[in-house]
């Protein structure tokens, strides 16, 4: 099924496919996005909707997943975790407890920045569901996160257009995405240490005014 969803990019598979990514479903977004604005770029698609009902597939997903780790409970979530089903999913509960760490770690950011993490990404709603965040401060983070992912694959995949057949689309995305994640993983660090500095100004300037 998915190999035929893969081969039959259109707007409304590749709102599903992404909402399949951002559950548990092991679908790669970089062989959905990349290929769909790689199409774009032929005049098949638009880039900018390609982009548009990616976030949207990503924001249902990652709905799934908040609400039913805020109803159902942690408990749970790690039993789906370390069942067969959920090994079918590569998911187990090393990568639950990951995603929960990076969490605790980072706070709200978390939301957004763990959009842009492989491993994390899909499963950061997990934490969020469980802490009941805001849900629509989650869902505005997910939507910024899981947009700026998009757009950095659909700017992949148009302009590899230009430059590679499409018989050698999916290795040269995989070549590509090696690089890529090095890159986002470098920026992710840079919004992390930004919301540190600004959250430790905040805090030090709240000391201050308490102390008058």
């Amino acid at each position: 099924m998915l190999d035929y969803l893969l081969g039959q990019l259109d707007y409304c598979n590749i709102t599903l496919l992404m909402l399949l990514e951002s559950t548990v479903v092991p679908v790669p977004s970089e062989l959905v996005v990349a290929p769909a604005a790689y199409m774009a770029a032929g005049g098949q698609l638009s880039v900018v909707l390609v982009v548009l009902f990616a976030t949207i597939g990503a924001d249902i997903g990652a709905s799934i997943n908040y609400f039913a780790a805020r109803y159902v409970g942690r408990p749970l979530v790690y039993k789906f975790a370390n069942s067969k089903l959920g090994h079918i999913c590569l998911l187990n509960e090393e990568k639950v407890k990951k995603s929960e760490a990076y969490f605790d770690k980072h706070g709200v950011a978390a939301t957004l920045t763990g959009r842009l993490i492989p491993g994390i990404r899909h499963l950061i709603s997990l934490p969020a569901g469980l802490t009941r965040m805001n849900y629509w401060k989650f869902l505005l983070y997910t939507t910024i996160g899981a947009g700026a992912w998009h757009t950095i694959l659909a700017a992949m995949g148009w302009y590899l257009h230009s430059i590679v057949p499409q018989g050698k689309l999916d290795e040269t995305i995989e070549r590509y995405n090696t690089y890529i994640i090095g890159g986002i993983i470098a920026i992710v660090a840079i919004v992390i240490a930004v919301f540190v500095i600004k959250h430790k100004r905040h805090r030090k300037h709240t000391d201050a005014d308490n102390e008058c």
